[in-house]
């Protein structure tokens, strides 16, 4: 995921845009997997819920909005 971002926010990301955010959707919960493919990423990374179907948009967007307002005041 990571070398995808910096792809993006290299190559497809306007100089005013804010940096791209990579959304990974899994089927399964896999502990140790993500602590060793997240750790030591230079950005906060979240997670922790799980989920069978993919909330509606509006839905999705209050999340991201909220999960962003959190860790920029972390």
């Amino acid at each position: 995921m990571h070398l995808y971002l910096n792809y993006a926010r290299a190559h497809w990301c306007k100089p005013d845009e804010n940096p791209p955010v990579g959304l990974i959707l899994c089927t399964e919960k896999g502990e140790a997997e993500a602590r060793y493919a997240l750790d030591g990423l230079p950005g906060p990374v979240m997670a922790g819920e799980y989920r069978m179907l993919l909330p509606d948009e509006q839905l999705l967007t209050a999340r991201l909005q909220e999960w962003q307002a959190r860790a920029i005041s972390a």
